[in-house]
């Protein structure tokens, strides 16, 4: 893969699409980048020239994804870098979901993700190689109470990209769920939530206390942890975007509780096996 790589970056106008889009530029890398709101990255058409390509997309119409994917083979001859960042959040306690709401998350968050990463694979596949990024979250690990769909979207993401990363490695495809903790990123802002019931109010206060500021990292910070990953040999599956004190901390503890609950129920678990027969 040529050192210079050519970004398909998509949410690339807000958020960590924008961090990552004006950094991989600063860096001396090409991007196409896309966006629902393209005129918000007009600054960086004016800075950067014919390095960046912006292309108006909303990643729910899979006909518009499949045409800027298009655009960009024909635009910079080649793709080495699909970074699948488009999605927002919809959260509430399951009761409260509306189930419409639930499914426009998803034609978002995993939906959009597929039409991205199955308009990208023949051209990575022709070209022998690539790297697909998905961006997960804190919540595709640890599904939180009051998450709603977004933490189901990202649990969606991390299987999705689990089982592409086995199936398109032997065409010298690479894969990374890219796992980011707490930033100030100004994701919040764009959460949408349904009418609340006063049922759930206490649970809904211990999730939003257990945030403190301390724990919100930098968004500026993560860009050279993306780089790393893409420049890497072997790059890995999973990338956890946070602190050992704060998301990594949390994954671990995840990951301990099912070990100990699996390890309690084990022998309920071998009994369900039922007789075994030669």
């Amino acid at each position: 893969m040529p050192s210079s790589k050519v970004w398909f970056i998509t949410g690339a106008s807000r958020g960590f699409g924008r961090v990552w889009t004006e950094a991989a530029l600063k860096r001396g890398d090409k991007v196409v980048a896309a966006a629902r709101n393209p005129e918000a990255l007009d600054d960086l058409v004016k800075t950067y020239g014919d390095e960046v390509l912006v292309l108006p997309l909303d990643v729910t119409d899979r006909d518009a994804v499949f045409k800027a994917v298009g655009q960009a083979v024909a635009h910079f001859k080649r793709l080495d870098v699909i970074l699948c960042n488009a999605g927002y959040g919809y959260m509430g306690a399951i009761e409260e979901l509306d189930p419409e709401q639930v499914r426009a998350n998803f034609d978002t968050n995993v939906f959009g993700t597929l039409s991205v990463v199955q308009a990208a694979l023949p051209i990575l596949r022709a070209q022998g190689g690539g790297h697909i990024l998905t961006v997960s979250s804190i919540g595709g690990i640890i599904g939180f109470p009051t998450g709603g769909s977004y933490t189901a979207s990202k649990f969606a993401i991390e299987a999705m990209s689990e089982a592409l990363a086995g199936e398109v490695a032997a065409f010298g495809i690479k894969v990374t769920i890219i796992e980011p903790g707490h930033f100030t990123t100004g994701f919040r802002s764009g959460v949408k939530s349904p009418s609340a019931m006063e049922t759930y109010n206490p649970i809904r206060q211990v999730i939003r206390s257990s945030f403190k500021p301390e724990d919100f990292g930098d968004p500026l910070a993560t860009a050279a942890a993306i780089f790393s990953a893409v420049d890497a040999k072997e790059p890995p599956l999973r990338l956890v975007l946070g602190s050992t004190s704060t998301t990594i901390a949390k994954f671990k503890a995840a990951y301990e509780a099912r070990m100990n609950n699996w390890d309690k129920w084990e022998a309920v678990s071998n009994a369900a096996q039922g007789e075994q027969h030669a």
